[in-house]
């Protein structure tokens, strides 16, 4: 069995568009007929410029291929452009393809890819989702809302989710890690007291920031969010000087957890010798695919470190996560995102019942790809998935920050 032939799909999901603005999915297909698919969570480029990335690695790397060979493949990716270290958009394009890779294997075995990794450790993968708004709140308001939030969080945990994430503390801006406006740190205890005072006991709550704070300033709000008691401290600096990350860590009585912009187990065994993270959130896509982040699950271990893997993306990336996650032994939960175009695009075959995700039995990813559904939803903008702001963080009127990155409306 060998790889002989790629297919890339950039698509945009409508609004209002939850998961980022461009999903890049690849389609493998074998000499035998057999067909795979992946997604790709890279980016720092064009989504366009993303997919000439993957067609270069894989025409240089796995062209010809057989499947099976995900290790040799993996090395070549990663160490033949005389690298041999973590490079986001490389590993981005060759994570999509490893797991393309791992849907043709389950496929060509009649067993699901969690099957191939040591078997199904957890019957049930608990999920958690971000906050967003209910259909009768108001978007524009809802990210500032202490009140929205806390109504939005009843009705999740109402609909059995244990644990929910929510991010008020500011803009994410190109300027590097800033300090929090006093106003963000006000607001973010605010919203903390309210989800806490509607879900009460029934619920985590995980506190986002998306690396926008140094290393200070997330210590100061950090700390303000301790009577809270959230689960976890999500990416409170930027991922850049991954040792800052125990200084966080060592301040702040919240368990830090990290990892979405981090790639290869290079990056996370950085934190978890420091000692600056105990829940890691690889986003597979990114991050060097599914054996790639079933070795970074054995090294957690021995850290006592759990995984809790992360989405932003589309729903491809999320059944990845979803096998591996039944298959280590300190999986803490996986992201998930409730969205009737995320649930059409794989036929409605991997779904949150009761704040828990059953692993699909059937071969390979266990998703019924719906090509035609993709294609009739092109991306044709301008803008990266996610995108910095420019300005700087607003000391004296405040900041909102919008809920990702949702498509333009009309």
């Amino acid at each position: 069995m060998r790889l002989v032939d790629l297919e890339c799909f950039i698509v945009a999901p409508p609004a209002p568009g939850w998961g980022g603005r461009y999903w890049i999915f690849v389609k493998l297909v074998t000499d035998t007929g057999l067909v795979g698919y992946g997604e790709v969570y890279a980016s720092a480029i064009a989504p366009e410029v993303q997919v000439a990335v993957v067609k270069d690695v894989f025409a240089r790397h796995m062209d010809g291929e057989n499947p099976e060979n995900i290790e040799l493949m993996f090395r070549r990716a990663y160490s033949s452009g005389f690298t041999q270290r973590p490079d986001p958009t490389v590993m981005g394009a060759f994570s999509g393809l490893e797991i393309a890779c791992w849907d043709i294997l389950g496929k060509a075995r009649g067993r699901p890819v969690w099957a191939l990794l040591g078997g199904r450790m957890n019957d049930r993968v608990r999920a958690y989702t971000y906050l967003y708004p209910l259909e009768h709140q108001e978007m524009g308001a809802f990210w500032t809302s202490p009140e929205m939030a806390a109504e939005a969080a009843l009705d999740c945990v109402d609909r059995g989710y244990t644990a929910v994430k929510f991010d008020p503390a500011g803009p994410y801006t190109i300027r590097g890690g800033h300090q929090p406006a006093m106003s963000d740190i006000s607001l973010s205890v605010a919203f903390c007291k309210a989800i806490r005072e509607a879900v009460g006991d029934r619920a985590d709550l995980l506190f986002g920031t998306h690396g926008q704070f140094n290393t200070a300033g997330a210590i100061r709000l950090g700390q303000a969010l301790e009577p809270f008691a959230p689960l976890w401290y999500e990416e409170p600096i930027p991922p850049d000087n991954l040792l800052e990350f125990k200084a966080v860590a060592d301040a702040v009585r919240i368990p830090v957890a990290t990892g979405e912009r981090m790639t290869t187990k290079a990056e996370f065994a950085t934190v978890l010798r420091s000692g600056g993270a105990k829940i890691l959130q690889p986003a597979l896509g990114r991050a060097g695919g599914i054996w790639e982040m079933k070795k970074l699950a054995a090294i957690a271990e021995v850290f006592n470190a759990e995984i809790a893997p992360h989405l932003y993306a589309g729903p491809v990336e999320w059944a990845a996560n979803v096998h591996l996650g039944a298959s280590i032994p300190n999986l803490l939960m996986c992201e998930s995102i409730e969205a009737t175009f995320h649930d059409e695009l794989i036929g409605g075959t991997i779904r949150v019942e009761n704040g828990f995700i059953t692993p699909p039995d059937a071969p390979g990813l266990g998703i019924e790809f719906d090509e035609t559904l993709a294609r009739a939803h092109p991306y044709e903008g301008s803008e990266l998935h996610l995108q910095m702001q420019e300005d700087p963080c607003n000391y004296q009127g405040g900041n909102n920050f919008a809920g990702g990155a949702p498509p333009k409306e009309g």
